[in-house]
């Protein structure tokens, strides 16, 4: 495999207005936030509450959008929130953000939730991932631009290409419920 990156995709194919904007490798906005579990973050299982994951999620995806579009940058939609290990009080939650890809506006941020025994010597077990979509704004909260990711490593070629696949997913299944929703209106449906 080559280290050349693949080309930039944008959220409108073919627009030359992103070409303008240097890349930034993956490497310059990745980021990680670590946090110790307290019993303030349990549910009624005693386990830590998967909101307060999901913070911490948001929390590092949005610093790394934030970084790597060097502004303001909001969640757009989170894909795929995945629990894998329950995380018990004492833990010590690393939560590892990286941008994935870019489009014009748009960036796909993947986060792996990693969780420790704040005691233990143990290797880190992974606990969660997800991913989530943001739109780069400006102060009047208009979208734009952002500049293109530049994917270092194999492994970020690889999360590049599945994030292609995630968001012609994600655009294919809003145009088919957008469609369903107009025939439904059309037949006289009312939702």
């Amino acid at each position: 495999m080559t280290d050349q990156a693949p080309a930039p995709q944008t959220d409108t194919p073919g627009t030359p207005d992103t070409q303008d904007i240097p890349g930034k490798p993956t490497s310059a906005s990745r980021t990680t936030l670590s946090h110790i579990m307290t019993h303030s973050d349990t549910n009624l299982l005693g386990t830590v509450h998967g909101g307060v994951i999901m913070k911490l999620v948001d929390d590092a995806a949005g610093a790394v959008a934030g970084r790597h579009s060097e502004g303001p940058a909001v969640t757009a939609s989170m894909d795929e929130m995945a629990f894998l290990e329950p995380v018990r009080v004492g833990d010590l939650v690393h939560v590892k953000a990286q941008v994935n890809w870019t489009g014009r506006t748009s960036m796909e941020v993947g986060v792996r939730v990693l969780a420790e025994r704040w005691n233990e010597s143990a290797p880190a077990t992974q606990v969660g991932s997800a991913y989530l979509v943001f739109a780069a704004v400006d102060a009047d909260g208009k979208p734009r631009r952002v500049p293109p990711v530049l994917p270092e490593t194999d492994r970020d070629r690889r999360r590049y290409q599945e994030a292609q696949i995630r968001r012609t997913h994600r655009l294919a299944r809003r145009r088919a419920i957008m469609e369903l929703r107009e025939r439904r209106a059309a037949e006289g449906y009312e939702d």
